[in-house]
């Protein structure tokens, strides 16, 4: 037993001073592993390190604390695993300190490769800051902003809300993040990842390849744009001054457009002409099939489908032109001849008030409508809508028959009017009742030719007028026959009599008759 105390006494002694100085150690650089984990974290805090590395990341504005903190505590554990390695070293222990030495010796061995690329990376950072300054202040200083006035949605980076960012602005971090790109093969050649650098470069050999493309789209696009925009201003601006406005207030076509002027509306469909073939040719340089050619072909059935449009725009226009010359020319012609008095006299209508239309203007009215018909079947006709254009001919095929079913009406009721006249006239007696029966009787004969006329259940009409008559005839003859027989009976004795007692005479032959 006293052995194994002096043996471990003797063991204490040799691996006493071990555990001291490995204790020792580990005090030692947990303090100065500390000490520079703060120095680290007030150094970013205070240079703004921390705050411009949270952005770069996508963080917040209050993620500048965060960064701060990570980088003091990945400091301190750095060094507090030299710290292990060096107390473990203290003690002896091999078997642990082995591992731990080969994983700083290969983290050590790869520090030169990332301090290449964290140069490259500060270096791109660097140029990206330049080139996106240069670029912002150079479209602002081209006011591109005010003259494309155009805008794209983007994200508050402390409130997350949406704001309006200038196109300027948007450029520029476009501009930021492309020198980035150019950057990311040296960076990642740097640090000898060749399974990421391969993609990367077949990424940005594409990227680069299809840049030309794009620069050519934006240019034709842009050029189109700004000769459309000229062409524009100058037709409407030569058609106003030929006075194109004024014959479109004269002949009434201003009020149709609103608050655009018809010079303006011909200057916007000229720039529309000249605006889709440069789309065409932007999409044919993007060189993308998969986009451009359907949007092509679109583009070219809209461009073949322009001529139609002019010709049917032409012929609405014309007609509608003709249609508010004649219509008042009929109105007034009309009334001229008196048109207005002859359907009261007649019967037909009365007179019109002074706040009401008169049966001529409203026959003008009839007459504008019908030529504007005429001219919406032409014009379904030009633009190739063969279904649009039969409705609209069935449509006017119905309203000339409805049109002579409502003269066939009025000339009826013309008639029964006469009738019923001249019945009340004469000496017969009851003639208040045969007056209304007669008048009855023709209207109901002009309603149901009208009806025949505009199509509407033709056999229903002849059925009914059939059963009517048919009634009418019954009701006689069972009238006369069943309640009259007697009376009917002696008036054909009377006249069977009448012949027998006078036969009629046998006229000799003519002399100058044949034998």
């Amino acid at each position: 037993m006293q052995d194994t105390f002096n043996k471990l006494g003797d063991q204490f002694k040799v691996y006493f001073p071990n555990v001291v100085g490995a204790i020792v150690i580990l005090i030692v650089g947990w303090i100065i592993a500390a000490i520079v984990s703060a120095v680290v974290k007030a150094a970013l805090r205070r240079t703004g390190l921390g705050t411009r590395l949270a952005r770069a990341m996508g963080a917040s504005e209050g993620g500048g604390d965060n960064a701060s903190n990570v980088a003091g505590s990945a400091v301190f554990w750095l060094i507090m695993v030299f710290v292990l390695v060096a107390a473990f070293q203290a003690l002896n222990l091999t078997l642990i300190t082995q591992p731990l030495n080969q994983l700083l010796n290969t983290i050590f061995g790869y520090l030169p490769q990332i301090i290449g690329a964290g140069i490259l990376l500060l270096i791109a950072w660097i140029i990206a800051r330049i080139v996106r300054s240069l670029v912002v202040r150079g479209l602002r200083a081209a006011r591109i902003d005010e003259r494309v006035g155009q805008q794209v949605s983007g994200e508050e980076a402390a409130a997350g809300e949406a704001r309006a960012v200038p196109l300027s602005t948007s450029l520029g971090e476009a501009a930021y993040w492309l020198v980035f790109l150019l950057f990311l093969p040296a960076i990642l050649s740097a640090l000898n990842l060749p399974g990421l650098l391969a993609p990367v470069n077949s990424l940005l050999n594409r990227t680069l390849g299809f840049i030309p493309n794009i620069v050519a789209a934006a240019l034709i696009l842009v050029i189109g744009w700004f000769v459309a925009t000229l062409v524009r201003r100058i037709v409407a601006g030569l058609l106003a001054g030929v006075g194109l406005d004024r014959l479109s207030e004269r002949l009434g076509i201003a009020g149709s457009l609103g608050s655009r002027r018809l010079s303006d509306v011909a200057g916007l469909l000229v720039y529309v002409l000249i605006i889709i073939p440069v789309a065409i040719a932007a999409l044919n340089a993007l060189q993308l099939a998969a986009v451009s050619t359907p949007a092509s072909n679109m583009l070219n059935e809209l461009l073949a489908f322009i001529p139609r449009i002019f010709a049917a725009a032409i012929i609405v226009g014309v007609s509608y032109v003709i249609a508010r010359i004649i219509a008042p020319l009929i109105a007034e012609l009309l009334e001229g001849f008196g048109f207005n008095t002859i359907l009261a006299r007649l019967g037909i209508s009365r007179e019109a008030a002074a706040n009401e239309r008169t049966p001529s203007e409203l026959a003008g009215y009839a007459v504008f409508a019908w030529i504007m018909l005429f001219a919406a079947i032409q014009a379904a006709n030009a633009l190739q809508f063969p279904i649009v254009a039969q409705l609209i001919a069935d449509f006017t095929v119905l309203a000339g028959r409805v049109l002579l079913a409502v003269v066939i009406f009025g000339l009826g009721l013309y008639l029964a009017n006469l009738a019923a006249a001249a019945i009340r006239r004469s000496d017969a007696s009851q003639a208040d009742l045969l007056a209304l029966a007669a008048r009855i009787a023709v209207l109901v004969l002009a309603g149901a030719y009208a009806l025949r006329e505009i199509g509407l259940a033709n056999e229903i009409v002849n059925l009914a007028f059939g059963l009517t008559l048919g009634a009418v005839a019954v009701a006689v003859a069972i009238a006369f026959g069943w309640g009259g027989r007697e009376v009917a009976g002696r008036e054909l004795e009377r006249w069977i009599e009448n012949r027998r007692s006078n036969p009629p005479a046998i006229q000799p032959p003519s002399a100058s008759g044949d034998d």
